[in-house]
């Protein structure tokens, strides 16, 4: 009998993993990241990238980087950062180019969420560009709230700010109904 392998199935779940920055596998999502930025907004955005210090996106300075694995290769990725003590700040969402409309930006804010709370943050704090619809949609969908004109011309207001309020822990035996 003859076994023919099969390709690996994209229906697989992807794995979460927490990264450092100088990880090589975080190597896609910064180069398509600063790709995109550059196409929508006609200037080299891989500077924007280089903004923060990477030692920002580790458990010493408050953050994490977090990347979803499927067959060990990175298909969707993103960051959080301390803003403030009670504050956490979501950068580099990141879906793969040939994984995108799976959900994995959902899940990918998800994980950076339940994992800000578990850090003990309370906010969650992000901006995304007026030339990113689908950010912003993303966001919205995933119960963000605009700190901005959600009427007004995204051109005229500049980086589209927005909030969400982390569920606080209830108290110890609460829980379980104790």
């Amino acid at each position: 009998m003859t076994s023919v392998a099969q390709p690996p199935s994209l229906s697989a779940e992807p794995a979460v993993v927490q990264v450092a920055v100088s990880d090589p596998r975080v190597g896609p999502l910064l180069r398509e990241l600063g790709d995109e930025y550059s196409t929508r907004y006609g200037r080299n955005a891989h500077a924007e990238l280089a903004r923060y210090p990477d030692e920002e996106f580790t458990a010493p300075h408050g953050g994490v980087l977090l990347l979803l694995l499927q067959h060990g290769e990175p298909v969707a990725g993103g960051a959080f950062r301390r803003y403030d003590e009670t504050t956490a700040e979501l950068k580099r969402i990141w879906t793969h180019s040939a994984h995108r409309r799976r959900g994995l930006a959902r899940r990918v804010v998800a994980e950076l969420e339940r994992e800000a709370g578990a850090r003990g943050y309370r906010r969650i704090y992000l901006t995304t560009g007026p030339r990113q619809p689908e950010a912003r949609g993303l966001y919205l969908a995933t119960g963000y709230i605009p700190l901005f004109d959600t009427e007004a011309d995204p051109e005229t207001i500049g980086p589209l700010p927005f909030e969400k309020h982390l569920p606080t822990a209830p108290p110890r035996g609460e829980a379980a109904g104790l």
